[in-house]
């Protein structure tokens, strides 16, 4: 630790004495001034121990001690120290009680003790607890260094905690909380999402400092260049020393190595992925397996999703691609839980991702899906589960749903929602309203004169599948108005309400437009 007043009064060559402040000695110095200035307080910094022989002062009187004094303190000098037997044979009680007044420590110097043996101790401390904490970070480095390539990032952040004496978290490209040490870590460090999340706005490297009732948190962004594939939290009872700086630093030079992959390898991985990927879509799963090895685990054996995102719209060229974000989201889940994922970016504007049924990185999807809708940041369609020789049906049942999903003004829809729904929502497309409206026009425009009610009347004749009795009890008028209102349906359309495709356009018509006519 950095020398204080206490361990140079008890430094045996330098005989100081302690004429007040006594209950302030533990207070670190940072240097040893000396000044005969009536006001040095320019030429301070603070943390100084300014040593004096009155040469200039009035020590006597005790209105311009008292000024002096409280000046000194403001400006943050730790102590004074008055030479005796230079200007004065002893500590003027003018100044004695100043110093007692303000609490600021007084030192006596003796004759036979030179300042510069004074600045040479404090010197040579600050130099060995330089040395000191040099040696600790070394020593930090190296444990962590080793903790690196043989157990992981989570024993990285272990060691870290351990040598700031607090805590450290690891936050994952998505934000969420990969490792935290000591154990109850992990809940402080969730409440820290917010902020975190604000530092991945940021472009690395970035940092932010954040306080709380009970620690100080550091936060740090971990990446190269402008992208943030992480961050470090380190959260200690008060501002970190010089080891400890050490220590945080080697941990995020240490952590960004092994959470940012090279670019080439990431490329090389994801041609890799594209090639199995293009032979499970041709029916060639086992040839798929052979190529990956591995590298997949069982992922390619089913059973499995896919998934197609595009981005929902327009978007802020400075902000991050939406479906880097999610690929990122999705890694991230993955890294988690230990599970297998094929992520490929067909195009910038298309990402194809294989994964296991029910696992982390479905739900991850959803959740994320769900998180982005409001922003418009991804549209994403997914398929039912498959099996490896049914890759190019999940192909296309996440195409359909991706459609769907558009249409629907929705951010994710999975396949299994069509055969469960209805097809009513399908009939929103604007080609779709257009043969509507183009199909009923001329009823609309014979009703529109008064002659009659014939698209009620045909909406009530449809929805009871043609039943006379029943559709003309629900329009209140005889069967016979009945029969003759879809005689002139027939005779304006053109066309036989006993042919079953026409009743069934004409009921998807009606659905189409509802109860507006066209304009």
């Amino acid at each position: 630790m950095p020398p204080t007043l206490a361990s140079l009064v008890q430094h045996s060559a330098l005989k100081l004495t302690v004429r007040a402040g006594e209950d302030r000695l533990d207070t670190p110095v940072r240097w040893a001034h000396v000044s005969e200035l009536a006001d040095p307080v320019p030429y301070m910094e603070g943390g100084e121990l300014l040593l004096v022989t009155a040469m200039t002062l009035d020590a006597d009187n005790r209105e311009a001690m008292r000024r002096y004094v409280k000046r000194l303190a403001g400006a943050g000098v730790v102590g004074l120290g008055f030479a005796v037997g230079v200007n004065y044979d002893e500590i003027p009680q003018a100044l004695v009680d100043a110093a007692r007044e303000e609490n600021l420590p007084l030192l006596e110097v003796p004759r036979r003790t030179p300042f510069l043996a004074i600045s040479k101790a404090v010197s040579a401390a600050i130099a060995a607890d330089q040395y000191r904490a040099v040696t600790a970070g070394f020593e930090a480095q190296r444990e962590m260094t080793r903790a690196a390539l043989t157990e992981g990032p989570a024993a990285v952040v272990a060691r870290l905690a351990a040598h700031v004496d607090g805590w450290a978290a690891l936050y994952d490209a998505s934000g969420a909380v990969a490792a935290a040490a000591p154990e109850w870590a992990a809940r402080r460090a969730a409440r820290l999402t917010a902020d975190v999340e604000r530092l991945r706005e940021r472009a690395a490297p970035a940092s932010a400092v954040v306080g709380g009732t009970d620690d100080r948190v550091e936060l740090q962004s971990l990446g190269t260049g402008r992208r943030v594939r992480g961050a470090l939290a380190v959260g200690t009872g008060a501002p970190l020393g010089t080891a400890e700086r050490y220590a945080v630093h080697s941990a995020i030079a240490l952590l960004t190595l092994t959470t940012e992959r090279s670019r080439s390898l990431q490329a090389a991985e994801q041609r890799l992925g594209a090639a199995v990927l293009r032979m499970m879509l041709a029916g060639q799963p086992d040839h798929a397996r052979a190529v990956a090895g591995d590298l997949y685990g069982g992922l390619l054996d089913a059973p499995f999703r896919l998934l197609i995102a595009e981005p929902a719209g327009e978007r802020d060229p400075a902000a991050e691609p939406p479906l880097t974000a999610l690929a990122d989201a999705l890694d991230a889940a993955a890294a988690r839980t230990g599970e297998a994922v094929l992520t490929v970016p067909e195009s910038d504007e298309r990402l194809l991702v294989l994964a296991g049924d029910g696992g982390a990185v479905v739900a991850a999807c959803q959740a994320y899906a769900a998180k982005e809708a409001e922003e418009a940041g991804v549209v994403v369609g997914l398929s039912a589960p498959a099996g490896p020789i049914a890759a190019a049906s999940a192909y296309k049942q996440a195409e359909q749903a991706l459609s769907v999903a558009r249409r629907r003004g929705r951010a994710l829809v999975e396949h299994e929602e069509l055969a469960a729904g209805s097809v009513l929502p399908l009939l929103a497309d604007d080609a779709v309203r257009a043969f509507a409206d183009a199909m009923l026009r001329a009823l609309y425009e014979h009703d529109a004169t008064g002659r009659g009610d014939l698209v009620a009347s045909l909406r009530a004749w449809l929805s009871r599948h043609g039943q006379w009795d029943a559709a003309a009890a629900d329009l209140g008028v005889h069967r016979h108005t009945l029969r003759y209102r879809m005689r002139r349906v027939e005779e304006i359309l053109g066309r036989s309400l006993d042919d079953p495709d026409a009743r069934m356009e004409l009921w998807l018509a009606l659905k189409a437009t509802g109860d507006k006519a066209p304009q």
